[in-house]
C-alpha cells in the first residue's frame, strides 16, 4: 500500500515537472510578441497559447494542493483563471462557428 502511494506521488511529481517546463515555454513564447498590433489570426493564436498556459498552471497548482505544498488561495485563483480562460475560448469558438454557418447560408 505504501509502495503504491509513493509510486503515485512520484508520478505526480514527474507530471508536475513536465507541466511546469511546458508552461514556462508557453509563457515565454507569448511574452516574445514583436508588436501589439498584429493580425487577427496572431491574436487568436496568442490568446489560445495563454489559455493553454492558464490551464497547465491550474493543473500544476491542483497537484501542489494534493501534495499539500500550495497555498489554497493560490490554487483557487489558478483554477478560477483556468476556468475563465476555457469559458472564453468556448465562447469565441461558438461565435466563429455561428458566423461560419451564417456565411454558408448566404446566397451566392
Amino acid at each position: 500500500m505504501t509502495d503504491a502511494i509513493s509510486t503515485a506521488l512520484s508520478a505526480y511529481q514527474q507530471t508536475a515537472k513536465r507541466i511546469m517546463n511546458a508552461s514556462a515555454d508557453s509563457v515565454d513564447n507569448v511574452q516574445e510578441r514583436e508588436s501589439p498590433a498584429g493580425t487577427f489570426a496572431q491574436m487568436l493564436k496568442d490568446t489560445a497559447k495563454q489559455a493553454e498556459a492558464d490551464q497547465r498552471y491550474g493543473e500544476l497548482m491542483s497537484m501542489k494542493a494534493i501534495k499539500g505544498t500550495a497555498d489554497m488561495q493560490e490554487v483557487v485563483m489558478a483554477v478560477s483563471n483556468a476556468e475563465m480562460a476555457l469559458q472564453t475560448v468556448v465562447a469565441v469558438r461558438d461565435k466563429v462557428v455561428s458566423a461560419y454557418q451564417e456565411i454558408l447560408q448566404m446566397p451566392i
